[in-house]
C-alpha cells in the first residue's frame, strides 16, 4: 500500500506567502524562511515548522527572503524600498539598505560577505556587507522588473529572472551579460540547485529544466493550471510545483508521469515577534 504524506502545517502569517528558503545543514538543523505580504517574514525550525521568531522593521510588503548558509543571517527585500540584513539568532535588524523602488530579491554570497539585490528597478546591485554605507555595484541590462537575481557558479557568476520574458547569465568579474534565455512567457519562479548542477524555471504552465553550465534545456513539462513555483528534490526523486488553481502537482523527474494529486494546503496566520 502506497505510504500517505502528511504535510507540516505552519500557521502564522495573516497574507499570501510569496517566497520560502531553507538554510544549509547546521549543527542545530536547518531553517526555514517566509516572506510575506503583511510584512513580518518568519523563521521556522526546517523539518518541524515550528516557529522560532519574526523579523518586525519593514514597513511593507516583504517579496523576497533568504538565509546564509549556516542560518546565522537572513536577508529580506520589500516594497518599502529597502533590503534588510539580520541576525538570524538574535532577530536583531544589522543594517538596512535603501534602494530607489520596489525590492524583489536579496541573496548572499557563500562567505556571507555580500548580497545581491533585485527588484522594480530592474538593476541588479551588489553590497559589500563590511561596508554598507559605500555605493553597491550595478548591473543593468533587463528591461523589466527583476523578480529573482541568485549568485550562481561558485559566486563567479550571476542568474536573474526578470518580467522581460528573460533569464540572463553575467560575469561577477566583467559585470557583463553572458547568456539569455528568452521565455514567450514572463517567469514565474527560478530555483537552482548546484549540487545537482541543474537549473529549474516555471513560465505559464510549463516547468522546464536546464543544465547549469550549458544553459541548455533538459526537460520540460506541461501542468493543467499556470504554474507559481516550483522545486526539485535534492535527490531528483521528483519535481513538485504550485499552480494557479491552488493545486499542488508532483511530478517523477526522470518521466515526467504526474505522482499524485494531494490536496496538500499551507495556511498561514500570525504569532508574535522575537
Amino acid at each position: 500500500m502506497a505510504m500517505r504524506q502528511t504535510p507540516l502545517t505552519c500557521s502564522g502569517h495573516t497574507r499570501p506567502v510569496v517566497d520560502l528558503a531553507f538554510s544549509g545543514i547546521t549543527p542545530y538543523g536547518y531553517f526555514l524562511i517566509s516572506a510575506c505580504k503583511d510584512g513580518k517574514p518568519m523563521l521556522r525550525q526546517g523539518d518541524t515548522g515550528d516557529w522560532i521568531g519574526t523579523f518586525l522593521g519593514h514597513k511593507g510588503a516583504v517579496w523576497g527572503a533568504t538565509l546564509n548558509k549556516n542560518a546565522t543571517k537572513a536577508a529580506t527585500a520589500a516594497a518599502d524600498f529597502t533590503a534588510k540584513v539580520w541576525d538570524a539568532v538574535t532577530g536583531d535588524e544589522l543594517m538596512t539598505l535603501a534602494h530607489k523602488h520596489i525590492v524583489k530579491s536579496s541573496d548572499f554570497t557563500h562567505d556571507s560577505n555580500h548580497l545581491l539585490t533585485g527588484g522594480q528597478d530592474k538593476l541588479l546591485r551588489i553590497y559589500d556587507l563590511s561596508r554598507p554605507e559605500a555605493d553597491p555595484e550595478q548591473i543593468g541590462g533587463h528591461t523589466s522588473a527583476i523578480k529573482k537575481a541568485l549568485w550562481y557558479n561558485d559566486d563567479r557568476q550571476i542568474i536573474s529572472a526578470a518580467d522581460d520574458k528573460t533569464v540572463r547569465l553575467w560575469d561577477r568579474a566583467s559585470m557583463t551579460e553572458v547568456k539569455t534565455l528568452n521565455f514567450n512567457l514572463s517567469v514565474s519562479s527560478m530555483e537552482y540547485v548546484p549540487e545537482g548542477e541543474t537549473l529549474l524555471i516555471t513560465y505559464g504552465r510549463t516547468i522546464a529544466l536546464y543544465n547549469t553550465s550549458s544553459l541548455e534545456l533538459i526537460k520540460s513539462f506541461e501542468a493543467p493550471a499556470p504554474i507559481n513555483s516550483a522545486s526539485l528534490h535534492p535527490e531528483k526523486e521528483c519535481i513538485v510545483a504550485g499552480g494557479d488553481d491552488f493545486k499542488l502537482y508532483k511530478y517523477d523527474y526522470t518521466t515526467g508521469e504526474e505522482l499524485g494529486k494531494d490536496p496538500w494546503t499551507w495556511p498561514w496566520s500570525c504569532p508574535t515577534s522575537y
